[in-house]
């Protein structure tokens, strides 16, 4: 099967399967006393089961989100669990019930709940139903939907039936056939989004990518093997490995069909700035990319490739950039789907901790490369 770069419906079900467990912020929301503290101060939801504090005063522990008066921070105890809190002789607060589950969790369980019925549903769900399911409003239903997930109720309806019709194409016998065995009603509410959603068109993508014109080359650099692929668009890799085989066989099982051939005159002049966009990160360049997304995966990327050399920001930084705060996790998962390796910067986003988090291609070169931008 052809391999889309960005696929919408893989991403969701990334977001679906963070969603089940204790939600969470770039950072564990307890890493210093100091932002413990804050996050009571400011009752901040995303600190919810990441700790709780007990007042000596009262002998009673708390949720930082308690609506219960602020204790003295002098009478304040922290605890990573409700288990050690109890050890060490408080009693849960009736008041937030600290050994329930968290409102924001309960809110995740029931978006993911909605999301199976999506996943199941053989026509689309419409936004009244999905609310009602949710047991909200519609308006309330789609703003915690947005905020949990990253997208939309629509967005993620259509990724999952993006994902049936990529199935479809490769066990049905014509495209049509796959697209109304995916859910469409009409083939032209499917091929308006097609491209975005495939990378190529229907056909193609049935087909292995056949007629799809690859032109790639695999280069030594100061990170061991790097190879850049282009169409005719521009660069739709760039990607690390130890060896020059698991690059080259990776990228011909991503396309089973696609035409092979050498590069020619532009594309190498692409691949020269690749390569020096790696030895001087700090020159601009300005290369053509051929990548597909979501709307939010786009939002991620171009917010990405406005961070300077030699800086970083953190994974929440980049969710409040894009007007969306509450969804670092979707920033992260964005990150993750980024298979444009430093023209597309995702080595500059790091937890609020300084920590480095994930990188496709190892931490080891995310660190290398952030030391090479902070020395230069």
């Amino acid at each position: 099967m052809p391999h889309h770069f960005n696929d919408p419906a893989v991403k969701a079900e990334g977001r679906l399967n963070v969603m089940m467990m204790t939600s969470m912020s770039e950072t564990k929301a307890g890493a210093t006393e100091a932002e413990r503290w804050a996050a009571i101060a400011h009752r901040n939801p995303s600190a919810d089961d990441k700790f709780f504090y007990a007042v000596k005063t009262t002998g009673i522990y708390c949720r930082p989100t308690c609506a219960s008066r602020q204790p003295k921070r002098e009478n304040v105890r922290f605890f990573d669990s409700c288990a050690e809190a109890e050890a060490a002789g408080f009693r849960p607060c009736k008041r937030c019930s600290p050994r329930s589950t968290s409102p924001q969790q309960q809110q995740a369980e029931i978006i993911a709940a909605v999301c199976k019925h999506i996943e199941a549903a053989d026509t689309p769900l419409s936004l009244d139903a999905m609310a009602q399911i949710a047991g909200l409003s519609t308006y309330h239903f789609h703003r915690v939907f947005k905020e949990i997930v990253g997208v939309t109720p629509r967005q993620y309806a259509t990724a999952q039936r993006a994902k049936r019709v990529r199935q479809h194409l490769q066990e049905d016998n014509t495209v049509t056939q796959a697209i109304y065995n995916a859910g469409f009603e009409t083939s032209s509410t499917f091929y308006e989004q097609s491209t975005s959603l495939l990378g190529m068109t229907p056909s193609k993508y049935q087909q292995g990518a056949i007629g799809v014109v690859i032109r790639y080359t695999v280069q030594p650099c100061w990170l061991g093997w790097v190879i850049v692929a282009g169409t005719t668009k521009g660069i739709c890799a760039i990607a690390f490995s130890d060896t020059v085989e698991a690059l080259t066989t990776q990228l011909q099982a991503d396309f089973p069909k696609a035409q092979f051939c050498e590069g020619d005159r532009a594309f190498e002049g692409w691949v020269e700035q690749v390569l020096h966009l790696l030895e001087a990160p700090q020159q601009a360049v300005d290369l053509p990319l051929d990548i597909q997304g979501t709307a939010f995966q786009q939002q991620v990327w171009q917010a990405l490739r406005t961070i300077a050399p030699g800086t970083t920001v953190s994974y929440g930084d980049v969710a409040r950039s894009i007007g969306k705060p509450q969804a670092v996790r979707a920033v992260a998962n964005a990150c993750a789907s980024n298979h444009i390796a430093v023209a597309i910067p995702c080595h500059r986003v790091v937890g609020s901790d300084g920590s480095l988090r994930g990188y496709r291609w190892g931490r080891d070169r995310k660190q290398a490369l952030l030391t090479k931008e902070a020395a230069l």
